[in-house]
């Protein structure tokens, strides 16, 4: 494999997946960008995608979807899509996935961008995505990029037993991107992966300061 610093920098954060590396390797992020950020692209640093919302720095996206452990047999659900980036990764490691984004042109950029990458088992939809899809549920991995304090009900409900979700979880002012696991028909915390910066989730289903979460 020829070098390539977002390949070297998923390694350093710790990914050994040759699948995932990979991954990284032949999709080039600069299509996943707007134009006038393509020279940026292979910085492992966020990116300007407007509506105030940067995409994930490469690295951080690679320590996620690491985490899913994909196998290439899964549906996995994603919410946030932005410039289509992760999703293009996902779509090379999993066997389908369904995708939610809530802002619609991002939706508009991230199917033109997927479809020029030559990705056909990626579907872009817009909609609040704490809803999930139950139209296509279960998901054997479900990966959120926005932070709350707890995972939506109806995303913990949608992942199969046995499955998989990587969300960044607030608390107090950090955020920590955790790994949870489906068991007897619960959420189960797993494993703390990294503290991060993401952008809030915005939804029906989102706990709100104030609120008591569910089970305390």
């Amino acid at each position: 494999m020829e070098y390539d610093p977002l390949v070297e920098a998923a390694q350093w954060s710790g990914v050994e997946d040759p699948r995932l590396l990979a991954a990284i390797a032949t999709t080039p992020r600069d299509r996943f960008v707007p134009p006038r950020y393509a020279a940026r692209a292979p910085c492992d640093e966020p990116i300007p995608i407007g509506h105030g919302q940067p995409t994930s720095q490469p690295s951080l996206i690679a320590q996620m979807i690491d985490a899913l452990r994909l196998s290439g047999t899964e549906t996995v659900l994603e919410i946030g899509t932005g410039y289509g980036y992760q999703t293009a990764l996902l779509a090379r490691l999993a066997r389908q996935v369904y995708s939610m984004e809530r802002h619609a042109d991002l939706a508009e950029h991230a199917r033109a961008n997927l479809a020029a990458a030559g990705v056909a088992n990626a579907e872009v939809m817009v909609g609040d995505g704490t809803a999930g899809l139950p139209e296509h549920a279960p998901f054997d991995a479900v990966v959120v990029s926005a932070t709350a304090r707890t995972v939506p009900a109806p995303l913990a409900g949608q992942l199969a037993e046995g499955g998989r979700l990587v969300m960044p979880i607030q608390e107090d002012l950090n955020e920590i991107v955790t790994l949870f696991g489906k068991r007897r028909g619960h959420l189960v915390q797993e494993r703390l992966l990294t503290p991060a910066r993401f952008v809030p989730l915005i939804g029906e289903h989102v706990d709100v300061p104030g609120d008591e979460p569910p089970g305390r």
